[in-house]
């Protein structure tokens, strides 16, 4: 249970923090990175689970619980477990050492927080003395949730302090630490080049600027949806969700990119710029049709295929929105400078932002 509601909440905080991190990583590494982001999602995981594994599973707080589950004094004594070893030692030999369930339970201690200590120091560049003492740390605060029944939910303590957890939790920590350089084994993690500089336009940099722009409207529209509902703006439900789709569609593709660079949202996180051929920015009409025939005209066309009460005709636009994804992906692989179908209809191409715009010719008098 704890490792399967850490992956579905993990899931659900990688949609809604994707665009951020996106974001994040171009502002500090000028590229996105693969690798970091898989090992920012495995780290995410990790956590959500080292949490749910404290709380989780919740007992049924009953009148008698203190009498029937709670009431757990700690357990101050180091090495306790080597005596709780002798009590549950069952045969002689190595194999019945390694089954005695005392050893198995300060293993698991200990092996569960070697990936913390590999996170921490690989990711966050800490020392090894450093992530001990924040796997130590870390630990202690666990201990506490427990020994205060998750800070007092509970009335009494329905797990037990361990000081010898402490010990193996950051023998787990310094472990994770030394091996974590074998995370730089990890692919896609180094730069290509500095922060600043200029990267060539690809085929995958692009289709990541459009995740970024569905999935901002997404969330946009979520957001705008439960504001209407909650001041109830709108006098019905399905008149909310018409002004949450709507209101974000205009503001995202056309408010935002004709009152600035023609670029959407997504563009600008990886640092993506729309020039004309010779390298000026574009005029207010080419913006518009490289909004419109982009991601923009599909979020239209599913818009208008989801109008309630409609005409019959408007299944069409249904239709021409599943098509409109696909052309889409066939124009960004067949179009020269991966300028895709949008670009390509305004006449205008695709640069790196950090590449200098062309200055206006100065003409002499």
């Amino acid at each position: 249970m704890p490792a399967v509601l850490a992956i579905a909440i993990g899931l659900a905080l990688a949609v809604m923090l994707f665009v951020p991190y996106v974001a994040q990583q171009y502002r500090r590494r000028g590229e996105f990175g693969i690798g970091n982001a898989a090992l920012a999602f495995t780290g995410l995981l990790y956590g959500l689970g080292l949490i749910a594994y404290v709380l989780i599973p919740l007992p049924e707080l009953t009148p008698d619980f203190c009498a029937t589950s709670g009431m757990w004094p700690p357990q101050w004594v180091p090495f306790n477990f080597l005596h709780d070893m002798q009590k549950e030692a069952v045969g002689v030999g190595l194999g019945a050492t390694l089954r005695n369930p005392a050893l198995t339970q300060v293993l698991l201690n200990v092996s569960l927080f070697v990936p913390l200590g590999m996170f921490v120091r690989h990711m966050f560049g800490r020392s090894v003395a450093a992530t001990t003492v924040i796997a130590l740390a870390c630990s202690l605060l666990i201990e506490v949730t427990q020994v205060t029944g998750i800070w007092f939910l509970y009335p009494c303590p329905y797990r037990l302090f361990d000081v010898d957890d402490l010990m193996a939790n950051s023998l787990g920590g310094l472990a994770g630490a030394l091996a974590a350089p074998v995370l730089r084994a990890v692919p896609g993690q180094r730069l290509t080049a500095e922060p600043g500089a200029p990267r060539p336009v690809t085929r995958s940099r692009r289709l990541l600027a459009s995740l970024c722009d569905l999935l901002l409207f997404q969330l946009s529209t979520v957001l705008v949806s439960s504001i209407c509902t909650v001041l109830g703006i709108f006098p019905t439900r399905q008149a909310d969700q018409l002004a949450a789709s709507w209101l974000p569609w205009f503001v995202l593709v056309i408010a935002l990119p004709l009152a600035g660079s023609a670029t959407s949202i997504g563009q600008r996180i990886v640092h993506l710029r729309v020039t004309t051929a010779d390298g000026h920015p574009p005029g207010v009409g080419p913006r518009l049709v490289r909004s419109l025939a982009g991601t923009g005209g599909y979020l239209l066309l599913v818009q208008l295929g989801e109008l309630p009460g409609g005409p019959s005709g408007l299944a069409a636009f249904s239709v021409l929105a599943g098509i409109f994804p696909v052309a889409s992906l066939i124009g960004l692989f067949t179009t020269s400078g991966y300028r895709g179908l949008s670009c390509a209809a305004a006449r205008l191409r695709m640069t790196d932002a950090r590449t200098p715009l062309r200055q206006p010719d100065v003409v002499s008098a």
